[in-house]
């Protein structure tokens, strides 16, 4: 990874015999990197299988024989572990968050269209009706919580670990002028700030399990608009 695009380009990384090729992108244990670090990349490729999971049940969910209760469980036990597969590593802007809530609105519309009270006529859900009609956590609200269960679990690994020195390590050198990305640890501090534990350490606050645990059920579990 690296800041300048054109750094490096044409060198390769030789452990003992083999030689490893820069590349601005690849697959890791289904999970794609690339040398810029964006997120963007991973989203796109997780939201394409989830595209083609949803139109391969699409018969079912369509189905008015299928109550409402059978659909989301198709949804929430099919489509939605594919196109979450590694989240907890996300680290997401407004923009994305915007962009997975618009995939499961999409999905949702699996409940039809609703008769208007004035004109009498068919029009789609808003995604308001929606939202009353999943009454469940969001995706959004999914990722932050499964997040958070991540992080305690590196909170408590202890500096051994390999997970855990990279969460804390400061790497030497300085940060270019302008506004800095969000980082990963920038979610989790503000998923806390959102249940009222802004401004905690939150590697200390981790250590405690039935807290920590506490914690990710309330931002799974928080209504905001």
């Amino acid at each position: 990874m690296s800041r300048d695009q054109n750094a490096g380009r044409s060198h390769s990384i030789k452990i003992d015999s083999s030689s490893f090729q820069r590349v601005e992108r690849f697959k890791y244990l289904r999970t794609t990197l690339t040398n810029q670090n964006f997120v963007q990349e991973e989203i796109k490729s997780r939201l394409k299988p989830g595209i083609a999971c949803y139109y391969s049940v699409q018969n079912l969910l369509s189905s008015s024989l299928l109550s409402k209760n059978i659909k989301i469980l198709i949804y929430r036990t099919i489509i939605l572990p594919i196109v979450l597969y590694g989240c907890e590593t996300w680290s997401l802007t407004l923009r994305e968050e915007r962009r997975l809530r618009m995939y499961e609105n999409g999905v949702l519309r699996i409940f039809g269209p609703k008769r208007d009270e004035v004109t009498g006529e068919w029009r789609k859900l808003h995604n308001k009706e929606l939202k009353d009609l999943f009454s469940s956590p969001n995706i959004v609200r999914v990722i932050k919580s499964r997040r958070m269960r991540w992080a305690g679990h590196v909170a408590r690994m202890g500096e051994r670990r390999g997970v855990y020195r990279v969460l804390v390590g400061k790497p030497d050198g300085k940060r270019p002028l302008g506004r800095p990305k969000r980082r990963w640890e920038d979610n989790i501090k503000r998923d806390l700030l959102e249940v009222g534990c802004g401004g905690m350490d939150w590697i200390d606050l981790a250590q405690g399990r039935d807290r920590w645990r506490a914690l990710v059920n309330a931002v799974m579990n928080l209504r905001v608009p």
